[in-house]
Parts: structure tokens; C-alpha cells; sequence
């Protein structure tokens, strides 16, 4: 009866009460990350593996700049066939049997160019050669060099004396790339590369539509018909660019040539190698090739060199405001100061290949910027 009552009195006893939650685990900071290595020569070694992890992977980029540019040069040449491909494919041509007749003439355009232009112009450098003392004598007897003799002196013999050993001296040209050993290692080096080019131009060709395909479906399944549309333009637009920069070097090649041919300066089917080699590089190749050939036409004959100087100069000015409008402006449109701008920065950071692939990169750039960016900028409230 009493222990009811204490029972009662004092209540039930706390025996079924639930267990208390632990609290979770605070979270370690990165001060206690460091300050749980064992000593300070841990926290060293793993600085120091860090540091040479980063090098090695510096040196690997390093050493594989020679396989980025060939397959970027491929990737190009696949981009700028591939307008053809299709234009036969949309005749009818399965895609295997168009990039077939497109490499197969390709093919044979080339060799039948080199066979055509390799012996005349491997002939006109030794006749230049040769006939280097002759022009230097020639331009010596004439009234511009007098008047540049008057104005700036004595120099100008001795400057001319210095250009005409130079160039009469077949030594100078190995020594420019090295030694003869070096130049038949970069001559080698050059071949094997242009097939290694080729070769993954003609796979990159083949497969297109499968890595665009494969590109696609990496981006969420929402956003798959917008960045498929925008491929296709970006790739259309490097394709058209290509072709219509090989349309114009072409067209400054052959202008370059009848006009060498018509006013009788020596060497046409080499200025036109050059001339072709030269206006490929956007911008200034057009310029560097009025310099170069108005400066040799000057050796031979001064009033040929002046009518040659002002018929490319009027040229150029009809290439910039009537040719390249009608040949680029359906490929690609990006304004003149970014083409400069992406000009330098491709060439500073790539040099030539560079200066190439800068144009189409920049169309491509502000092409995401105008249809992804600027959209979502102007959803926003």
C-alpha cells in the first residue's frame, strides 16, 4: 500500500524514453584538411607531385601541337570539301561515291598544277639566279637608282652589292633553313604531313555527319534541335569560307599572271605560286604580294614595275569592294574591326594556321553570342 503511494506520488518511472539523435558531423574546413596531414613534409610532397603533374601535362601539350595542327588543318580541308559533297549529294550522289569524285578530282587537279607549274617555276628561280647580276647591273644604270643614290647616298650600292651576293650564292638558302641536311628533314617533314592532312581530311569527310551527330546528343535532349541548327550553320559558314578564299587567291594568282605576261616581266608562273601561296592569308596577303612583286618587276623594268603597282592596287580595291563581298558575304559576316581583331590574335597565338582559322572562329563565336547569350540576356526581367 505505501509503494502505490510512492509509486502515485513520485509518478512513472522514465525507463521507455526514446535515445536522443547524435548530431551530425561538423564539416572540416580547409584549414583542418591541411592541418590533418601528418607533417609538414606531406603537405610538401604533395605541393611537389602537384607541381609536376601540371609540367608533365605542359610538356605532353607541348609535344602534341604538331598532331593539333595537322588534325585542325584536316578538319578544315574536310569543312571546306564538304559544301561540294553535298552539292552532289543533292544531285543524287550517294555521300561515299561524292566524296570519291570530289578527292579523285581534287587529286587530279593538283597533280596536273604541280606537273604544269613545278617545272617552270623550279626553271625560272635558276634562271633567276642567274640572271640576278644582270637585273642588279640593269637597275644600276638606270634613273631611279641614281635619284636614290643622290638622296641616301653610297649606302644604297653597298645595300645592293650585299642583295646580289646573297642571292647568287646557293649556300645562303640552305643556311636559312638550317644546312642542307636540315632542309631535306623539313622538305621530308612537309610531305609526310601534307599526307597525314589528307588522310584524316578524307576519314573527317566521310564521318561528318556522324560526329555532328555525336556532338548533338552530348547537350541535354531539350536544347538538341537548337545546337543541331547552330552546327550546321557554323560548319556551313568554315565550309563557305574556305572555298571562297581559295576562289579569290585563285583569282589573284591568275590576274597576277596575265599581268606579269602582258607587261613582258620575267618569271609569271612563279609570281603566281606566290601570288596564290601569299593571298590566302587573310587581310595582308594581297598587300605583301603588291609589295613583293611591284619590288622584283622594279629590277627589270621601272615604268613595267609602275603600271604593275597601280593595276593591283586598282585590283585590290575592286577584290575588297565587289569580289569578296559577292564570294564571302553569303558564307560568313562578321564586321571589319573583329576581322582585323581576330586576325592578329590568331596569328600572334598560331601564326599562320592562326591567322587562317581566326575568321571562321570569330563568325562562330559571335554566332553563340546571338543566339544564346543575347536570348537569355533579354529573358530576363
Amino acid at each position: 500500500m505505501s509503494h502505490d503511494r510512492r509509486a502515485g506520488c513520485c509518478g512513472p518511472a522514465p525507463a521507455d524514453l526514446p535515445p536522443a539523435i547524435p548530431a551530425p558531423p561538423a564539416r572540416r574546413s580547409a584549414g583542418a584538411v591541411w592541418a590533418s596531414l601528418a607533417s609538414p613534409f606531406s603537405a610538401g610532397f604533395f605541393l611537389t607531385l602537384g607541381g609536376l603533374l601540371a609540367l608533365v601535362l605542359g610538356l605532353a601539350a607541348s609535344h602534341l601541337s604538331t598532331v593539333v595542327i595537322y588534325v585542325v588543318f584536316a578538319l578544315f580541308a574536310a569543312l571546306g570539301l564538304d559544301p561540294v559533297v553535298r552539292f552532289l549529294e543533292r544531285r543524287g550522289i550517294a555521300r561515299g561515291w561524292s566524296i570519291v569524285i570530289v578527292f579523285a578530282g581534287f587529286a587530279l587537279v593538283l597533280v596536273g598544277v604541280l606537273a604544269l607549274i613545278i617545272p617552270t617555276v623550279v626553271r625560272q628561280v635558276t634562271q633567276f639566279a642567274k640572271q640576278a647580276p644582270s637585273l642588279v647591273k640593269e637597275f644600276t644604270d638606270s634613273d631611279i637608282y641614281a635619284w636614290l643614290e643622290n638622296t641616301f647616298g653610297a649606302s644604297v650600292g653597298d645595300l645592293l652589292g650585299e642583295l646580289e651576293k646573297f642571292a647568287t650564292n646557293p649556300a645562303n638558302i640552305a643556311a636559312i633553313g638550317g644546312g642542307v641536311l636540315q632542309v631535306g628533314v623539313s622538305i621530308a617533314t612537309a610531305i609526310s604531313g601534307a599526307i597525314i592532312v589528307l588522310v584524316l581530311s578524307l576519314y573527317f569527310l566521310a564521318s561528318l555527319p556522324a560526329i555532328k551527330t555525336s556532338f548533338v546528343r552530348l547537350v541535354p535532349a531539350r536544347n538538341r534541335v537548337r545546337v543541331a541548327g547552330m552546327t550546321d550553320q557554323i560548319t556551313d559558314s568554315i565550309g563557305g569560307y574556305l572555298m571562297g578564299m581559295v576562289i579569290l587567291a585563285l583569282c589573284n594568282s591568275v590576274f597576277a599572271f596575265l599581268l606579269y605576261l602582258l607587261l613582258g616581266l620575267p618569271f609569271p608562273a612563279l609570281m603566281a605560286v606566290v601570288a596564290f601561296c601569299l593571298t590566302l592569308i587573310p587581310l595582308v596577303g594581297s598587300v605583301l604580294f603588291w609589295i613583293i612583286g611591284t619590288t622584283l618587276a622594279l629590277f627589270s623594268n621601272p615604268i613595267a614595275a609602275l603600271v604593275f603597282a597601280i593595276v593591283y592596287l586598282i585590283y585590290m580595291q575592286i577584290e575588297a569592294y565587289i569580289l569578296t563581298p559577292r564570294v564571302m558575304n553569303r558564307a560568313i559576316s562578321v564586321p571589319g574591326a573583329l576581322v582585323v581583331i581576330g586576325a592578329l590574335v590568331g596569328g600572334t597565338l598560331l601564326g599562320l594556321l592562326g591567322a587562317l582559322v581566326a575568321i571562321p572562329v570569330t563568325a562562330s563565336i559571335l554566332l553563340i553570342i546571338k543566339q544564346v547569350i543575347i536570348p537569355r540576356q533579354d529573358a530576363k526581367t
